[in-house]
């Protein structure tokens, strides 16, 4: 088995309008019958998760505001992985009348209020990054986002994020497509995330989930090898031009070569 676990974006992805429904809890229940794991990757604060979630245990990790905070709930053991946001930013946003949400780190507002939250960060002069989900304005650490905190997880859990396969559908999830060895949007994902996705599902929102696990109890993802080279190594040019990139693994050679192609027959360290 290449890909042990799937990373799930939650809103427009997993779920339609905030809600999971029983069929896709159904196809979760089959992944993880066969041996792979779940993740949960959103931008949600976890108390407002929970509670539209009821469901969440099962998953092995659920990565919370935005990668901010890391949630185990076979324990309910919170995490924080980046700092608390500050008191005088908080207040200063209050004292200009700015909607707020606030959670352990991330601070949360609407699209206009952009500008307002920009010019409060240049007048305290901090250290904080605006990240932007389809209206919504999340506010956090510098270098925090869905890919540190998911490679948080993944290193909590053992697991290598090259046996990861992810799914998405917005512009704050890119970060951890692009770690996932594998990465799919489903079809109601904005473009952008379609053109840097490693493949688009069929079908939107849970459906398109529901669709990418069938194909990864049926093969693997075996079928979808010869598209999957984005994390091949690069290994030089043809005199065409062309660039030669080779699989990391033998494993992936494998399913790369089944896929129609060929390639050398080696083997690089992770």
């Amino acid at each position: 088995m290449r890909y042990l676990a799937l990373a799930c974006d939650y809103d427009g992805t997993l779920a339609t309008n905030g809600q999971v429904d029983a069929t896709t809890i159904t196809a979760l229940e089959r992944l993880l019958a066969s041996g792979r794991r779940l993740l949960l990757v959103t931008g949600r604060e976890l108390e407002d998760l929970v509670a539209v979630f009821p469901q969440l245990d099962l998953f092995d990790a659920v990565i919370a505001e935005n990668g901010a905070l890391l949630y185990r709930p076979s324990t309910r053991e919170e995490k924080l992985l980046a700092d608390t946001p500050p008191q005088a930013f908080i207040a200063a946003l209050q004292e200009r009348n700015v909607p707020l949400s606030v959670g352990r780190v991330i601070v949360l507002t609407f699209e206009p209020h952009e500008t307002t939250v920009l010019e409060v960060i240049r007048d305290l002069g901090l250290e904080l990054q605006v990240i932007f989900n389809k209206g919504a304005v999340m506010v956090l650490p510098s270098g925090v986002n869905r890919a540190t905190g998911l490679a948080a997880a993944l290193e909590e859990l053992k697991l290598s994020a090259h046996n990861v396969v992810g799914v998405g559908d917005a512009e704050n999830d890119h970060a951890f497509l692009q770690l996932c060895e594998c990465s799919a949007a489903v079809a109601n994902a904005l473009p952008a995330v379609m053109d840097h996705a490693d493949f688009v599902t069929g079908a939107g929102h849970s459906a398109g989930v529901r669709e990418l696990i069938d194909e990864i109890l049926e093969d693997d993802l075996r079928s979808r090898a010869g598209k999957l080279t984005r994390h091949h190594l690069y290994a030089g040019s043809r005199p065409s031009g062309e660039e030669v990139r080779i699989p990391r693994t033998l494993a992936a050679v494998k399913d790369y070569e089944e896929a129609g192609n060929t390639c050398t027959r080696t083997t690089v360290p992770r």
